[in-house]
């Protein structure tokens, strides 16, 4: 929200019709997800994030992280060493996710099940959610 001087009014810079609008705002995508279960094993560096996370473009890493960090879910931890050292980590609102993240992670591994009982050739890499469990 900000005032705006020519019209004397508080303007809304965002309206959610829903809250799960707002929810999918910040974890919303595909990147975002398979980056917050990775980072709940703990604080990872790009080049590691990257390793766990092969399909994904340097530049996309690094737009998804700094938007996670805008969004304050996650901590961008910078070292004073050389060479440089930066880490990612949850922050306490980003562990906030968890239940939210295992419970969507839950319901799209019996969604695939199903899809593929249907005969659809749909297949899941990872069945687990042990990132997310460990927030």
């Amino acid at each position: 929200m900000y005032f705006n001087k020519e019209e004397e009014r508080f303007v809304l810079e965002k309206i959610y019709h829903i809250g799960v609008e707002a929810t999918l705002d910040v974890i919303g995508g595909k990147w975002k997800p398979i980056i917050l279960c990775h980072l709940g094993k703990g604080p990872l560096r790009t080049g590691e994030l990257k390793r766990r996370i092969p399909a994904i473009t340097q530049k996309m890493l690094t737009q998804q992280l700094r938007e996670l960090e805008a969004d304050n879910i996650i901590i961008r931890q910078v070292y004073n060493q050389v060479p440089p050292k930066v880490e990612y980590s949850l922050s306490n609102e980003g562990k906030t996710l968890r239940h939210l993240l295992v419970a969507m992670s839950e319901w799209g591994e019996k969604r695939v099940q199903h899809l593929q009982a249907q005969g659809d050739n749909v297949a899941l890499i990872s069945k687990g959610h042990e990132g997310y469990l460990n927030f």
